[in-house]
């Protein structure tokens, strides 16, 4: 199944290119290769499978961001080195915040990526609860393979 899920993927992603370039013969295009098993490799997977379906997903950062007060000068005797600090500012998003955002049939739905051993910290399982009481749907995916049987359980039968 999960081999049969990636193979999906890849021919959406396949079918929409064609689609976008309908004068360039199919042996002429790229095929598409997805592989589910690094966190950006699981999370460009899962978007581009929701934004290949016609719904929306994208992807949320909430790492903040760094100021670099460094600067490298030279001194009297020609040498130069660098003096000053780099120093990383908190973000502005909801601790916890999921890793995608998606709407999936009108529905507004969070996904946590996590690989292997990776848990939800408690900030995401705080944040999970307040998705789901205010009725919202959050899923945590380890696999493409999951995520897929999971969207057409839920989505499908809608």
């Amino acid at each position: 199944m999960e081999a049969t899920s990636l193979k999906t993927l890849s021919e959406l992603a396949f079918r929409k290119l064609k689609e976008k370039h309908p004068t360039v013969p199919g042996f002429a295009l790229p095929r598409l290769k997805y592989c589910d098993k690094t966190a950006n490799g699981l999370t460009k997977c899962i978007i581009d499978f929701i934004n290949l379906t016609g719904n929306q997903a994208e992807r949320i950062s909430n790492t903040g961001r760094q100021i670099d007060n460094r600067k490298t000068v030279i001194d009297v005797l020609g040498s130069s080195r660098t003096i000053g600090s780099i120093k990383w500012i908190k973000g502005t998003g909801t601790n916890g915040t999921a890793d995608i955002s998606s709407v999936l049939n009108g529905k507004s739905v969070k996904i946590e990526i996590k690989i292997g051993a990776d848990k939800q910290s408690d900030q995401q399982k705080e944040y999970q609860k307040k998705i789901e009481s205010a009725g919202g749907i959050y899923f945590v995916a380890k696999d493409f393979k999951s995520f897929y049987e999971w969207y057409y359980i839920t989505f499908e039968k809608i």
